[in-house]
């Protein structure tokens, strides 16, 4: 299947490849020696102990509104300068609402108690006793795309930076309450933080017993302060507010807990004034991250579209691709390997004549839930929420090449 992938790009191509590396090709038959650059004749530098980017690589994150109060902040992801599904420790998103404590993890201490036979309390060195288990999931703020206020000046980092994507390693929940033993009445669980605010969530215990994990590593070091170190719960395919970053205590009792959290706030208003309350799951959704705002096409020919698709409910399926604002589709070749609940990269070859177009794209689930367009879901959900924006997202390429976001 990949050679047959590379092939069909490869007769999209025609001759435009050929063409643009003919003064390449020209330059490799000549006859003048390859230079040896100033690099090459002279020592390079000494490891650093902790590695950094290449000059001129580094990317950033940003505030994506100015905080309200000191420490509540959310930073985004650059997305569109990434490569691959992992995001690096240092740009992984954040979103803090009592700024980041500073803990001595071998003061920090995890209570688990409530509805079961043998309360404990843990240190960072018992948990890291128990059996450990790593796995690649993504995360996503439930405010990721807002509903509303779409600039056109806006990147995918703007639109979409509060998700990313990691490898998470720690003690797997059902772990920990196999050893405490949970009562025959135990319906869901109470996660606690110990930020400033105290950040808690109730949790559907069927719900928590569907690979969550208490992390304590992220890409193959410690939990970052900003990510929750010591200790945070991570619920894969779920709301990220849930995923209660610096845990110090898991109760386990018999109905949801109505926390601030998920009363007041992480609520979806819907068009008659009721709200929906623990939504949870992060359905599927998808973003093309080349082209895309920000982003200048430079001349007509042959252009790879490429994007991330997710959702929490196992795997996608399938992502179609749109050039023409939804006229027609295409179906998107995806990047392997297809892991659930993890960000999947697709890409599809496309010839840009040079003209105006709208790039779209709308992943599909194994369930065969299929992304729906942002017209359908404002018909069902209004348009006063703030959460679980997951409707289809485009790019409008203007014929000199520029990109903006188009509704």
């Amino acid at each position: 299947m990949r050679n047959e992938n590379r092939r069909a790009f490869l007769r999209l191509a025609g001759g435009t490849l050929a063409g643009a590396g003919a003064a390449t090709g020209a330059l490799a038959r000549s006859e003048e020696p390859l230079a040896v650059p100033d690099w090459t004749r002279q020592q390079g530098a000494t490891a650093a102990g902790y590695g950094q980017p290449a000059p001129g690589e580094t990317l950033a994150r940003y505030a994506r509104l100015p905080p309200a109060f000191p420490g509540a902040v959310a930073t985004v992801t650059p997305l569109q300068g990434l490569h691959g599904v992992i995001t690096p420790n240092g740009l992984h998103y954040e979103r803090h609402h009592a700024g980041i404590p500073a803990i001595d993890p071998d003061r920090h201490r995890l209570v688990v108690h409530g509805l079961v036979e043998r309360p404990l309390v843990l240190t960072m060195d018992d948990l890291l006793r128990f059996p450990a288990v790593s796995r690649l999931h993504f995360l996503e703020c439930s405010g990721n795309t807002p509903w509303l206020g779409a600039k056109p000046d806006w990147t995918v980092q703007d639109s979409h930076g509060l998700l990313s994507c990691a490898e998470w390693t720690g003690v797997e929940l059902a772990t920990l309450l196999a050893e405490v033993g949970v009562k025959p009445n135990a319906a869901w669980i109470l996660a606690e933080g110990a930020d400033a605010c105290a950040m808690s969530r109730s949790i559907p215990l069927d719900v928590a017993l569907d690979g969550a994990i208490l992390a304590y590593a992220q890409n193959g070091e410690r939990l970052r302060p900003e990510q929750g170190y010591p200790l945070r719960l991570f619920l894969p395919g779920l709301e990220g507010n849930l995923s209660i970053k610096w845990l110090r205590r898991l109760k386990v009792g018999d109905r949801p807990f109505q926390t601030r959290e998920e009363t007041s706030k992480y609520t979806d208003l819907m068009p008659d004034g009721s709200a929906r309350q623990f939504t949870l799951v992060m359905e599927a959704k998808s973003v093309i991250t080349a082209p895309s705002g920000g982003q200048h096409l430079r001349e007509p020919g042959l252009h790879e579209i490429r994007g991330l698709a997710w959702t929490g409910r196992g795997r996608v399926a399938g992502v179609d691709v749109s050039t023409d604002g939804g006229a027609s589709w295409r179906p998107a070749i995806l990047e392997g390997p297809v892991l659930p609940r993890c960000l999947t990269r697709f890409r599809l070859p496309w010839r840009w004549e040079g003209g105006a177009a709208r790039l779209l794209s709308r992943a599909r689930d194994e369930t065969g839930y299929v992304q729906p367009a942002r017209e359908a879901l404002v018909g069902v959900r209004g348009t006063r929420s703030y959460y679980h924006n997951n409707a289809v997202f485009g790019w409008a390429v203007a014929a000199g090449g520029a990109v903006i976001h188009a509704a």
